[in-house]
C-alpha cells in the first residue's frame, strides 16, 4: 500500500501549482487504496468557444492521470453555467450565448477532449441536469450561505469594485453554481487552472456546509505559448490547436524555446517525475541535444492527439521540409467556404482565417506583414489582396516553413 500511495501522489503532484489541502489528499488517496474504492475527480468545462488548444489540455492531462491511476473522472459540461460565463479574469460581463451555440460548442469540446481522456473511464454530465430544476427558494438558500464580503475576496471582483467597474449580481452566482456542481456529484477532488482557485474553494466550503466531505482543490499552472513568453492564446497566435494537422503540431513544438520545454513535458505528457527530471539533467550535462528532446515531446503529444503512426509521419514531414526543403506529399486539403467568396474573388485575410492558418483577421494581417505567407512559393506582402477564386483550386498556401494547406474551391 505504501508504494502505491507514493506512486499515486508522485503522479498527481507533477506539474501542479497548488494542492489544497495536501495532507487531506494523502488521507483520501490512502483510504481509496485501502478500500479499493476510486475517487471522484471533477473537472468542469464551459463550452464558450468551439475549439481548444494545448493550453486547455493541461487540466485534461491531469484528469487523464487520475484515470490511469484507477480513479473516476467526472467531466461536467457547463451548459448551464455557460449562460453566465465564468467571470474569472474578466473586467466586464461576458456576452450572453444562446443555448444552440452552447450545444454546438459542447459537441466540438467533447470530440477534442476525448483525444486526451479515456471515454470508457469518463462520466460525462451536463450541469443543467441539477441547476435547471432548482427553484428560486433553493437559489436563495444557496446565496444565504455566502456573504458579499466573501465574494469581494476574489481578485477580479476586488479590482473591479475598487476601480468602480460594475459587477452584475448574476456574476456572483457563477462561483456558487460551480460550487453546487461539486455538491451534486459529491466530488472528492476538483481540478482547475490557477484562475479557478476561488471557485474550487467555494465548492469545498459549500460541501462542508452541506454535510459532505470537502473536496481537495488542485490547481494547474497556465501553459506558456510557443513564443515562450505569454499565455497560450489564439489572439496572440502562439497556440497549438488540438485539431491541427500532426505535421503542423510537430513543427510548432520544434519551435518552442528550450527553456520552456520541461514545462511542456510536465503539463502535457504522462511521463513520471523521475523521467522528466532525467531529461532535464541530460540536457544540462550536454548528453541530450534539446532538439532531440523536442522531437520526443512532439511525438508523444501527437501520439496522444492522433496516433503513433501520425507522430512518426509528422517527424518525417518535418525533416522533408527542413532538411530537403521540399513540400510534403500529403498536404491537408481545405475546401474554401463559399460564403467568403464575393463576386468570384476572395480576400487573402479571409482565406487565412477560413483555413485555420490564422485565428483572427488581426493575426492574418500580422502574418502577411511579417512575410510569413506564401502561395505557390510566392510571398504575399499585401494584406488587402483579393484573389480570383477560380484560380486557387489546387494551389499550396504556406505559413512559415512548416504549415501548408492545399486549397480547393
Amino acid at each position: 500500500m505504501e508504494k502505491d500511495l507514493i506512486r499515486q501522489l508522485d503522479m498527481i503532484k507533477i506539474g501542479t501549482e497548488d494542492i489544497l489541502v495536501y495532507n487531506e489528499l494523502e488521507d483520501i488517496i490512502a483510504g481509496s487504496i485501502k478500500e479499493n474504492k476510486p475517487l471522484k475527480v471533477k473537472l468542469g468545462l464551459d463550452p464558450t468557444a468551439p475549439d481548444i488548444h494545448l493550453g486547455h489540455t493541461v487540466v485534461l492531462n491531469k484528469l487523464r492521470a487520475f484515470q490511469d491511476l484507477g480513479h473516476k473522472a467526472v467531466l461536467i459540461i457547463g451548459d448551464y453555467t455557460a449562460r453566465i460565463g465564468d467571470p474569472s479574469g474578466r473586467s466586464s460581463l461576458r456576452p450572453k450565448l444562446s443555448a444552440a451555440v452552447i450545444d454546438e460548442n459542447a459537441e466540438t469540446y467533447m470530440k477534442q477532449a476525448f483525444k486526451i481522456l479515456d471515454p470508457e473511464k469518463t462520466e460525462l454530465v451536463k450541469n443543467s441536469e441539477w441547476l435547471q430544476p432548482l427553484k428560486f427558494e433553493d437559489i436563495l438558500g444557496l446565496t444565504a450561505r455566502f456573504t458579499v464580503a466573501r465574494m469581494l475576496e476574489r481578485d477580479d471582483f476586488k479590482k473591479r469594485f475598487k476601480n468602480n467597474i460594475s459587477i452584475a449580481i448574476m456574476e456572483f452566482l457563477y462561483p456558487i453554481m460551480q460550487a453546487y456542481d461539486s455538491v451534486a456529484i459529491e466530488a472528492d477532488i476538483e481540478l482547475g487552472g490557477t484562475d479557478q482557485r476561488f471557485n474550487l474553494l467555494m465548492g469545498r466550503e459549500l460541501q462542508k456546509d452541506m454535510g459532505q466531505r470537502p473536496q481537495i482543490a488542485i490547481t494547474m499552472p497556465i501553459l506558456v505559448g510557443t513564443d515562450g513568453k505569454d499565455k497560450m492564446s489564439k489572439s496572440l497566435g502562439n497556440y497549438i490547436g488540438v485539431d491541427e494537422a500532426p505535421a503542423e503540431t510537430f513543427g510548432k513544438i520544434m519551435s518552442i524555446p528550450d527553456e520552456v520545454m520541461l514545462d511542456y513535458f510536465r503539463l502535457l505528457t504522462r511521463l513520471d517525475s523521475s523521467e522528466i527530471e532525467s531529461i532535464g539533467k541530460d540536457m544540462e550535462r550536454g548528453k541530450l541535444n534539446p532538439s532531440l528532446a523536442k522531437r520526443r515531446l512532439g511525438k508523444i503529444i501527437i501520439g496522444y492527439l492522433h496516433s503513433e503512426d501520425a507522430a512518426v509521419k509528422a517527424e518525417d514531414d518535418f525533416d522533408l521540409v527542413f532538411k530537403s526543403k521540399e513540400i510534403p506529399d500529403d498536404i491537408e486539403e481545405y475546401p474554401i467556404n463559399s460564403r467568403i467568396i464575393k463576386d468570384g474573388r476572395i480576400w487573402i485575410v479571409k482565406i487565412l482565417v477560413d483555413t485555420g492558418i490564422a485565428g483572427s483577421n488581426g493575426e492574418a494581417r500580422r502574418l502577411i506583414r511579417q512575410g510569413a505567407i506564401k502561395i505557390e512559393g510566392s510571398k504575399i506582402n499585401d494584406d488587402s489582396l483579393e484573389l480570383e477564386a477560380g484560380k486557387l483550386d489546387g494551389k499550396i498556401l504556406q505559413k512559415g516553413k512548416r504549415c501548408f494547406r492545399k486549397l480547393k474551391t
